[in-house]
């Protein structure tokens, strides 16, 4: 398979080797896998038809909901479609250009991600320190306007890696050890030196990664100050309330996320790389999934919006039958 991929001293195929080392039970695997994303394409897209038909979640908090949304969407497509082929049909080979274009739509969607998870922290200090001028600042241009800046950014900083890895060599094995086209698992099986591409990873994770936590950090200590100088504590509950399933997002982001991101510049030698790749595709899953899961417990608005279309729905079968 190898040397049917190799032409003029280079490797023009990949192959993805899934989880090292679990082969015997990746089709017991892919079981959890699947599901989760099954969940997570049935719950993102309820909740992006839940905030589409209610005229009372036409707000800025729920529009930054729905960008987040449509942002999991398009990363779990990105990611599991050919994951699964792997999982069940040994289907491994990935030609080099559509091995190029899953890393840049899975690193700019995950910069994108973040992105938004910092726009919501945003939206949520505007809310609770500028209550009264919360609809003239958020309004549907700027909404439109810093969500564009969002995309742009992830797009602009993950297109170079398309020209860095495409530069390499590739001509000493053409398994990667992954169940996708990441950068660093493409960067390791190249000859040449890699150390340019390491640092611009290293810089692109610290300009996204750093300046978004800073940024959430900032608008929560602020949010922090403000709800403790509320003098009724009912006040307080309640703002804290509007945080609650905003920072349960962030935590479960952001933990996998370092992990992976450490694990694969600093741990190769300390984690096994299965439990690595594990983490990675979790990570990838796991805020997809939960994600309208958390806002539906935790909102009421969309909890009595999807009880609303429910009863809705049920009338409307009862009059027909």
């Amino acid at each position: 398979m190898a040397t049917s991929n190799y032409s003029e001293g280079a490797f023009t195929s990949f192959i993805l080797n899934g989880i090292p080392g679990l082969e015997a039970i990746q089709m017991w695997i892919s079981l959890p896998f699947f599901s989760m994303y099954l969940i997570a394409m049935v719950g993102n897209c309820g909740l992006l038809y839940v905030i589409r038909v209610e005229e009372a979640l036409h707000r800025p908090m729920y529009f930054f909901l729905s960008m987040l949304s449509i942002t999991d969407i398009l990363e779990i497509n990105t990611v599991v479609p050919k994951t699964v082929t792997i999982f069940w049909f040994k289907m491994k080979d990935i030609d080099f250009s559509s091995c190029l274009a899953q890393m840049f739509f899975i690193h700019m969607l995950t910069g994108m991600e973040s992105g938004v998870l910092m726009l919501m922290a945003l939206d949520r200090f505007i809310a609770i320190c500028y209550p009264l001028r919360y609809s003239t600042i958020l309004t549907n241009s700027v909404i439109a306007k810093i969500g564009l800046a969002t995309f742009l950014r992830g797009a602009m900083l993950m297109r170079p890696f398309h020209f860095l890895v495409r530069r390499l060599p590739y001509c000493r094995t053409n398994i990667i050890a992954h169940t996708y086209c990441d950068h660093m698992s493409v960067v390791k099986i190249a000859c040449g030196s890699a150390w340019v591409d390491a640092i611009y990873g290293l810089m692109v994770a610290s300009v996204i990664g750093g300046f978004d936590i800073l940024s959430i950090a900032a608008s929560y200590a602020m949010i922090l100050r403000a709800v403790v100088g509320l003098s009724s504590k009912d006040a307080r509950s309640k703002a804290f309330g509007t945080c609650t399933s905003h920072v349960i997002a962030i935590i479960i982001t952001y933990t996998p996320a370092f992990f992976t991101f450490f694990t694969h510049h600093f741990g190769d030698h300390t984690i096994p790389h299965h439990i690595h790749i594990l983490m990675a595709n979790f990570y990838l899953l796991t805020l997809p999934m939960l994600n309208p899961i958390i806002y539906g417990v935790k909102t009421k608005q969309i909890r009595e919006s999807v009880l609303k279309l429910f009863h809705a729905g049920k009338t409307v079968s009862t009059d027909e039958w």
